[in-house]
């Protein structure tokens, strides 16, 4: 009897692939006749192109077109838009008239034989624009919020019962643009055979990918190909068509070639999505034991004037503690820039910023301690529809974060503890995110040598899904890992939904579960029987009879140098609880980059916006700060419940990906706190806010 696999630190079955560059990404497919596109783009943030000069770039050496508005084949998706479950509104139309709606927006495409050929005649050409007057400032813009279509206001029992408590606390909170900036920059390789298109992007999601170019193109499925075996990285950036998929496409049908169009690194701000700037107030108010009373939390994120970008904000606030009383409101403000997107924890990571940082000032306020105050208050079951919990072991993430950590060794007064120069501060906070499973499909097949074939439209951003889907395959199956290979990113293959949202194992694992374990049964019963079955699994909504849920627990000592005021995250210990874990080593290894990703949101990454232009100042890796291997701390302890929850999916798994990071920031904020008895409200938490 073959071993189980699953709960086992299986190494990365494409490591080997990736180490020795076997691995191939967007940009480095081999399509024979491959030209190269390279973008030129607008330098004002609204207004119109009143002249387009490309005389002397369509003459250089090697050009084989210019393409622009004045000569960009027509997309039948651009004349009548389809409705996008994703995003409300009309995504920008590239090339498709002459107006300008954000800086960095495409305004043309140079085509050349080699990239050096694009790059020169990209730099000839010439734009004349009448600008307009644009507004980027989300904290001057406050009066022209909005309710989005998609709203996500929320009430229970009575509005402002905060202010009936004898202890409140109320304050405004900010966080900054974050740019997702993975490795490998957003990329296509489109090539066109008649009325087929083919396209090798960069993509979380292949199957709605195809479904979106389908729509734009009007084309019936068997004509659309989309390859995205290998992801450099995504973190959300990668979950619709962008602009650079677009132009690569529209230069493809102009030329009749292939044509490659890979961004760079500047073309990745303001162009293919980024974590918006938001504003949030949040009121609490509570009985002197801590008993939460009342809760008021108002978000305005900004969002571009063509679509409505919306996210989950106000969701660890509707879950994360019992209230009786609670008031979310949710207003998008418009800007003159390009449409957010999905980011790392999208919408509970800032969200859990304000929350967190609020329940820590009502400790405070109530002089009691931060973790007794969230114990008190803890939700028995979902506050939100006051359904049962599928499983909660968050009071475990809390007893054993807290005594890996020595949490009851902490003084309570902030600015208490001081190692020479250093400042020492010691926070703490709670991590919520949604465990769901969309509906997805897999083919188990097995091969004459014995091997099993798994296949389904998945991707792999880097999280290690094709290992853990082998794993799946290999249990359910009943054979060595070593004989199963896992086939994705291909939307040819099975449908799947995108990787973001954290349901990708629940989903597709599932799916990968039903199929081998449907074919397993098949051969048992008739070993003639055709060697492969296909299986679908059902979603599982968030709207179900119980609530499904992943539950951290952070903790973080930070030291703060007292004459500079710089910030140093010196430990970390993270208790999580995402059901089973399939694969340690890989879940480790997530919960490692969203610490990572947390530090730097809470005291770096900021994308700075000079308002006169719209345009990002600090649009290179050296000027956008992110955390490099000097930044983490010495000491990262990841600690998984690791009970299984068989609510979504038959393996036991809740979603790992986001939860990492939902709530870690605050647990910086608060530790600063506690260093320096100095409240920082605004991310990132730089030097200059706290001397």
């Amino acid at each position: 009897m073959q071993a189980p696999t699953l709960g086992q630190s299986l190494r990365r079955v494409d490591g080997r692939q990736k180490v020795t560059g076997q691995a191939r990404y967007a940009a480095e497919h081999a399509v024979p006749g491959c030209v190269h596109g390279v973008l030129v783009t607008s330098t004002i943030a609204t207004g119109r192109i009143s002249h387009l000069d490309t005389q002397a770039a369509a003459r250089a050496p090697g050009v084989l077109a210019i393409v622009s508005h004045l000569n960009s084949p027509r997309v039948p998706g651009y004349e009548t838009p389809q409705p996008d479950e994703r995003v409300e509104g009309q995504q920008l139309r590239v090339f498709f008239d002459a107006a300008i709606h954000y800086n960095n927006q495409p305004v043309a495409l140079a085509i050349a034989t080699t990239l050096e050929q694009a790059q020169h005649a990209a730099a000839l050409v010439r734009v004349a624009y009448e600008q307009a007057g644009s507004q980027t400032d989300i904290t001057k813009n406050l009066a022209h919020a909005y309710t989005p279509k998609r709203s996500e206001n929320y009430a229970r029992g009575q509005p402002q019962a905060y202010k009936t408590a004898p202890v409140q606390i109320a304050h405004e909170y900010q966080t900054p643009m974050q740019v997702h900036h993975p490795m490998e920059m957003h990329a296509a390789i489109a090539e066109w055979q008649g009325n087929s298109l083919t396209v090798w992007n960069k993509t979380q999601a292949p199957t709605l990918a195809q479904q979106d170019l389908m729509k734009l193109w009007a084309l019936p499925k068997e004509a659309v190909r989309v390859h995205s075996p290998f992801v450099g990285g995504a973190f959300g950036g990668a979950s619709r068509i962008w602009p650079p998929e677009m132009v690569a496409i529209l230069g493809a049908k102009v030329v009749g070639r292939p044509v490659k169009v890979l961004n760079e690194r500047g073309h990745e701000f303001n162009m293919v999505g980024y974590r918006p700037r938001g504003v949030q107030r949040v009121a609490l108010g509570a009985q002197p034991d801590g008993t939460l009373v009342g809760v008021s939390h108002q978000v305005f994120g900004a969002t571009s004037r063509y679509e409505q970008f919306t996210e989950r904000t106000l969701h660890p606030t509707k879950s994360g503690y019992r209230c009786p009383n609670a008031e979310l409101t949710y207003q998008l403000v418009p800007l003159d820039l390009s449409t957010p997107c999905w980011t790392r924890g999208p919408g509970e990571t800032t969200g859990s910023f304000a929350l967190e940082s609020a329940m820590d000032e009502l400790a405070y306020a109530l002089k009691m301690d931060p973790l007794a105050l969230r114990l008190q208050n803890f939700a028995e079951v979902d506050p939100n529809g006051d359904r049962p919990w599928s499983t909660n072991y968050l009071r475990e993430c809390y007893e054993r974060g807290a005594a890996k950590f020595g949490w009851n060794q902490r003084k309570p007064a902030p600015a208490a503890t001081r190692q020479g120069d250093w400042l020492v501060g010691q926070g703490m906070a709670m991590g919520i995110y949604k465990a769901v499973r969309a509906k997805a499909s897999a083919r188990a097949r097995r091969l004459p040598d014995g091997t099993l074939v798994v296949q389904s439209a998945t991707a792999d951003v880097g999280p290690g899904t094709a290992t853990v889907m082998t794993q799946i395959a290999a249990d359910a199956f009943g054979i060595a890992p070593e004989k199963v290979r896992f086939e994705l990113g291909d939307a040819a293959l099975p449908p799947a939904p995108g990787q973001f949202g954290s349901h990708t194992v629940a989903s597709v694992g599932a799916a990968v579960h039903a199929a081998c374990t449907a074919l397993r049964q098949q051969l048992a019963d008739n070993p003639a029987a055709p060697a492969e079955v296909v299986r679908e699994a059902p979603e599982v909504p968030e709207k179900g009879e119980q609530s499904s849920k992943s539950f951290a627990a952070h903790f973080v000592e930070v030291r703060v140098h007292a004459h500079t005021g710089e910030v140093r995250v010196a430990r970390v210990v993270s208790a999580i609880d995402a059901g089973r874990i399939l694969n340690p080593k890989t879940a480790q290894s997530q919960v490692y980059g969203a610490i990572t990703w947390g530090l730097g949101l809470a005291l770096m990454e900021d994308a700075v916006l000079d308002h006169r232009y719209g345009r990002i100042t600090n649009a290179d890796l050296a000027n956008y700060h992110v955390p490099v291997q000097a930044d983490i701390p010495p000491t990262i302890d990841v600690l998984f419940i690791d009970k299984p929850d068989p609510y979504l999916d038959p393996m036991g798994a809740k979603g790992l990906g986001e939860i990492g990071i939902v709530g870690f920031c605050a647990a910086i904020a608060n530790a600063v706190y506690h260093a320096t008895g100095k409240r920082v409200r605004e991310l990132p938490i730089t030097p200059d806010k706290l001397l």
